[in-house]
């Protein structure tokens, strides 16, 4: 099961860093033979980026009063979002050396012709051409989907419709539930089926039921997207119209019983484990026997159901609903997840949408960007295998494992003295942190694509592969011990995550360069940035979510009452610290659905300081660079990599769906906080960028 799921906690959102939190929004380009672009042809520019950049700042403004803007207005007045984003900051600055990084490797991949058939390098440049082969995609329109549409509309009796969301359940077509692996939350050395909630459209529940304008308008614009979608296939406007009211009907049905956000954070009700016979008094009109044979995972027993009520509601559709109805929907949910790998036409409507509509983005990326993205997504540790051989030195990973090895000590430290943390919690927490796992840079053992069939055919046939092949990798850990030297980020992503079922903490090569580390540079910049994004994964073992897992990462409460007690107390500054912050427009930060991400900022930075005090550079009284103190220099660094400017549609969308606050936000909620903050630069008491001691937070 895919870690956007449940459990591992990123400290970007998936969507800014090209992951995807929109399953419709997937950005892949379309199919054959090494087609070059004009950008492959010339001469690549590849940024320089900076750990820490004077010229970003906008001095005029004191960093007691907007820190932000302090540290970051001159860069977010000279760098406008660019038409192809919907937002745009110092993580998609570094995408963009990366991607270049990785084109040039694709490119020659993709003429190298004496490659072994059937290794990496063949089946990189193979899947990278397809996308790029832009006549053969729109030679071959939907024929490759032909089959798959015929099957939908051969759907006679609940039986065949069953067997028909199996089969698009396998190429990874959101229908329905959402089906896979997970670790048994409380067993975390096994792997167990887990079905949960999905089937919908849109990015969340809530677009579907608020009632405010912005969201009125927006489902009349999916409405109206779902049907030009049918009428590219073919159908005349009337009858798309039709269909498209019977999509938004049920998606709106499966929405209604869907958990929202903030309720999905708790792990504690998102964790029912059944017997196959438990599953089927819940959903009598469902056949899972019938269904676990058609995805490739016969005999399955027992698995993890996250929301039974959902289930009760699918159970009921079932029945309640014509096959009409769900071939309509199946139909939708197929061309949907397909779109981005077709022709131009359904590209174009599908970017329409989920690019201007949804996240105000003006321009779609050029084909070559959408198709190195697209080789990361299916392909991304033979893609990433050659990029750390040519652009990850061992002694960035050594000089990174060392910083880790710091801030781990020093959070060590910091938890045996904290005050109001008892003796038995912090036995447990030390344990905690002691069998947490570090994954630097690349995974030891590397995924063996030899069951991916890649093709010289139409990229649509590619893309399904892909997703096939990554179907059964994930169903195929069913029944087994959990793989701990997986990763589930590519070694060139710019992200890093910790996930609580494994207590680890991953940080691939791609984030592992400036502006978030630089060997040659001073240590305030080194620990502000990639240090605090490191403090931030290790506290997230601590956070709302994290606390719930023991070191082995099984679900059990290893806090004494008191204890827990005051946990929830500072967690609750921090709620009402982001619920007063104005995002955009009258729309406040939800506190709750942030929470963990905004812990992990103040645990982070609080532990990544006290880890910089240590250095040689820290204890001493340092001579200033670039004008600053190195105290300065720290808490400005952290700033800067929070550089962003977001178009209002796509921020809404954050605010809606994603647990990180804005970027702009993050770039000085933390740092309120801290009393080493304003000494740094010498901020009064009743500064807007410091917090009263009575509504200071602090965990950590």
């Amino acid at each position: 099961m895919k870690t956007t799921w449940k459990g591992a906690a990123s400290v970007v959102v998936m969507a800014v860093v090209g992951l995807g939190i929109l399953r419709s929004g997937r950005q892949a380009a379309i199919w054959g033979s090494p087609a070059r672009t004009k950008a492959a042809n010339s001469t690549p520019v590849i940024p320089k980026l900076r750990a820490f950049d004077p010229s970003m700042m906008d001095t005029k403004v004191s960093a007691c009063t907007n820190f932000f803007q302090f540290a970051d207005g001159n860069w977010a007045k000279n760098n406008p979002v660019p038409p192809q984003y919907p937002s745009w900051g110092m993580f998609n600055e570094l995408q963009i050396k990366d991607r270049e990084e990785l084109h040039q490797i694709l490119e020659q991949a993709a003429r190298d012709n004496s490659a072994a058939p059937g290794s990496d390098t063949q089946k990189i440049g193979y899947f990278y051409a397809s996308c790029m082969d832009r006549p053969a995609i729109e030679q071959a329109g939907i024929k490759p989907l032909e089959p798959e549409f015929q099957r939908i509309a051969a759907i006679h009796n609940l039986q065949s419709l069953q067997e028909e969301i199996a089969r698009l359940q396998r190429m990874e077509v959101n229908a329905v539930f959402s089906f896979g692996s997970t670790q048994d939350e409380k067993n975390s050395s096994q792997v167990i089926a887990g079905i949960g909630q999905g089937g919908l459209g849109l990015p969340d529940r809530d677009y579907y039921t608020k009632t405010d304008p912005k969201s009125v308008k927006i489902r009349q614009e999916y409405v109206a997207h779902v049907a030009k979608m049918f009428e590219l296939l073919g159908d005349p406007s009337a009858k798309a119209a039709s269909e498209a009211a019977t999509v938004m009907k049920m998606e709106t049905e499966l929405a209604l019983a869907s958990m929202t956000p903030v309720q999905l954070r708790n792990p504690v009700t998102t964790y029912h484990k059944m017997g196959i016979e438990q599953l089927r008094g819940l959903t009598p009109h469902f056949s899972w026997p019938q269904f676990f044979t058609k995805v490739g995972k016969p005999g399955i027993s027992t698995l993890d159901v996250m929301q039974p009520k959902f289930l009760q509601t699918v159970n009921q559709m079932m029945t309640s609903l014509p096959l009409s109805d769900w071939k309509i929907y199946l139909r939708w949910h197929l061309i949907n997840h397909a779109a981005p790998a077709l022709s131009s036409p359904f590209v174009k409507e599908n970017f329409n949408f989920n690019g201007r509509i949804l996240s105000g983005t003006e321009e779609i990326l050029p084909r070559w960007q959408r198709c190195v993205q697209a080789t990361d997504r299916e392909l991304g540790f033979a893609l990433g295998k050659e990029y750390v051989k040519k652009y990850f030195p061992p002694s960035a990973k050594a000089r990174a494992l060392q910083m880790v090895h710091n801030l781990q000590d020093t959070l060590r430290q910091d938890i045996r003295t904290l005050p109001w943390m008892g003796p038995s919690t912090k036995q447990a927490a030390l344990a905690k942190l002691d069998a947490m796992m570090l994954k630097i840079g690349y995974p030891d053992k590397w995924r063996d694509y030899s069951a991916f069939h890649v093709v010289q055919g139409p990229y649509i046939v590619n893309f399904l592969n892909g997703d096939r092949f990554d179907f059964r990798h994930d169903v195929n850990k069913i029944g087994k011990p959990v793989d701990r030297t997986e990763w589930q980020m590519t070694p060139p992503t710019v992200n890093a995550y910790y996930d609580p079922q494994m207590n680890e903490i991953v940080f691939p090569a791609g984030i592992l360069q400036p502006p978030f580390f630089d060997p040659k540079a001073d240590d305030a910049v080194n620990y502000g940035g990639i240090g605090a994004v490191i403090g931030h994964e290790m506290t997230h073992g601590f956070d709302d979510q994290g606390r719930q897992f023991d070191a082995h990462g099984n679900l059990k409460n290893w806090w004494t009452p008191q204890d827990l007690k005051r946990f929830m107390a500072r967690a609750q500054c921090i709620v009402n610290q982001f619920d007063h912050y104005v995002a955009i427009g009258h729309q406040h930060e939800n506190g709750k659905l942030v929470l963990g991400e905004a812990i992990a900022d103040l645990g982070g930075l609080t532990i990544a300081y006290k880890a910089f005090k240590k250095t040689p550079e820290g204890r001493a009284n340092a001579p200033k660079i670039d004008g600053y103190t190195p105290d300065q220099r720290f808490f400005i660094s952290y700033a800067q990599i929070w550089a962003t400017n977001i178009r209002p549609q796509f921020a809404r969308l954050l605010l809606s769906v994603d647990p990180h606050p804005l970027g702009f936000i993050r770039a000085f909620a933390a740092p309120s906080n801290m009393p080493a903050f304003a000494k740094a630069f010498g901020c009064p008491a009743g500064s807007p960028m410091v917090r009263p001691a009575g509504e200071r937070c602090q965990i950590w």
